[in-house]
């Protein structure tokens, strides 16, 4: 008679099954979402976040331009600038030192 352990498996299961209706999942970075947008900063070299189903990963930063992986597909942008990768379209709000800010959003 132990149902500690089943009400324990119940609420992880149903914690588990709002990531996806959140949109975004923590990785390793910080991320704030309303709907289907989501702000992203990527802080470091190989830094990565799983936003909107999606993983996006810093390359570098170089010259004022991020190089950013999603979903294995390349890309870069510097401040200002939108691209589209993949599911997501990208806007770099901010690229300084090793670091990018993005909005991205499904479409």
């Amino acid at each position: 008679m132990a149902p500690t352990p089943r009400l324990a498996a119940g609420v992880l299961a149903g914690a588990l099954a709002l990531v996806p209706v959140a949109g975004c999942s923590f990785t390793s970075n910080g991320f704030s979402c309303s709907g289907s947008t989501c702000t992203i900063t990527l802080d470091g070299e190989g830094s990565e976040v799983e936003v909107l189903g999606t993983t996006v990963t810093l390359g570098s930063v170089q010259d004022g331009r991020a190089s950013i992986s999603v979903a294995g597909a390349s890309v870069s942008c510097g401040e200002g600038e939108s691209v589209n990768a993949g599911s997501l379209s990208l806007e770099c709000t901010s690229v300084s030192g090793d670091s990018v800010e993005l909005t991205a959003s499904l479409g």
